[in-house]
């Protein structure tokens, strides 16, 4: 009689449980959003950060707040997106924040500098470097609050029509390159283009463009830039690790309730630390498959990429000069960079390279029978 009372307890317990949880979300009000990003469907990736920062809201919140997810184009064009959430036509948008230097060369420190910080330093300097509080500083200007919603890792140099060898042939060369990238070449006397990534293919094979970067070899062959420009450079050193971010409207941020603020804050998390795995995962065999179709990889020698590297250095202690926004957010991060730089050449670099190291010396050596 007592272990048939138990059952009879303990399936009462879990009859008030299974209650609970609907009860629960029941209580709280339903939200719906809609997020404009910056990028198409087709790339997948990418524009997956958005995906899953929706479903994850969804799922947590047993769909009492949900966000529709728009491409770019849907609602407003990909490099509109910052004004859409700021004027309050969407409730929020992910996007690359750099895109918007032209408003502020500021924002560029939300996404990627070049020869700035790689993912894990972008991370670091976000969540415990005192990154997040100076940009959300800086963000409230524009109306909006960011979160880190993405990274895709050291991305690629580009594709290029004819070979660059030396600095002097940059000039004159019409490039597509987002973000304070092209203010860089441009000192080396580059055209920077700044484009949506649906418009670059066309662009290149009119020879509008005589070279394009995007990303790396997963979302670039997706793009079939191999098939218009067979020369393929790396590293994209204007972009080492760099960040996408959720960019919501205050208004409408600060109407959500704590817990699905907090919901929202932890999809974003998971949404950055995903894109970054999967383009890791999905980069080393989709460039297999570009050099299979006649892709010529070549590095940028180290003249241009010195060249490159003054000239950033230049540009920043310039726009710091000009600029009071820029200055206050640069200085902390550049000793943050510099510091990172130093750890990174210990343990993390010294790794890599013997791992590369003997990865090639296991290759060369004769099989034991």
């Amino acid at each position: 009689m007592k272990r048939r009372a138990f059952f009879k307890q303990a399936a009462a317990g879990l009859a008030a449980g299974a209650v609970a949880a609907p009860a629960l979300a029941q209580s709280q009000p339903t939200v719906s959003w809609r997020v404009a990003s910056s990028f198409p469907k087709s790339l997948d990736t990418i524009f997956g950060g958005a995906d899953i920062i929706a479903k994850r809201v969804a799922a947590a919140t047993g769909g009492k707040f949900t966000i529709k997810v728009f491409a770019a184009g849907e609602i407003v064009p990909g490099l509109q997106v910052l004004d859409a959430v700021q004027n309050g036509t969407v409730e929020c948008g992910h996007t690359a924040p750099y895109y918007y230097f032209g408003k502020d060369p500021t924002f560029a420190f939300s996404t990627a500098l070049p020869f700035g910080l790689n993912a894990r330093q972008q991370n670091a300097w976000m969540y415990h470097g005192g990154g997040l509080q100076l940009m959300r500083e800086f963000f409230k200007g524009y109306n909006v609050i960011q979160f880190p919603a993405g990274n895709t890792g050291a991305q690629m140099g580009g594709w290029f029509r004819k070979e660059i060898k030396t600095v002097k042939d940059l000039q004159g060369l019409k490039m597509r390159i987002g973000g304070t990238g092209g203010l860089v070449l441009g000192k080396l006397g580059v055209v920077p283009q700044q484009i949506a990534g649906g418009d670059i293919y066309p662009a290149l094979e009119k020879g509008t463009l005589d070279a394009a970067e995007w990303v790396g070899p997963y979302d670039d062959e997706k793009l079939g830039f191999y098939k218009v420009a067979k020369h393929y450079y790396y590293p994209g050193w204007w972009e080492g690790g760099p960040e996408l971010d959720l960019i919501v409207n205050l208004k409408a941020w600060e109407a959500l309730p704590p817990d699905y603020k907090s919901i929202l804050e932890s999809a974003c998390a998971e949404a950055n630390v995903d894109m970054l795995a999967k383009y890791d995962a999905l980069n080393p065999p989709a460039l297999k498959r570009l050099l299979a179709n006649g892709v010529k990889l070549l590095p940028f020698s180290n003249d241009i990429l010195a060249a490159c590297y003054r000239a950033a250095q230049d540009l920043y202690e310039e726009i710091a000069a000009k600029n009071a926004k820029f200055k206050k957010v640069y200085e902390p991060w550049k000793a943050f960079r510099d510091e990172q730089v130093q750890w990174a050449s210990i343990a993390e670099n010294r790794f890599d390279s013997f791992m590369i190291a003997g990865q090639r010396l296991a290759q060369q050596a004769p099989r034991k029978k």
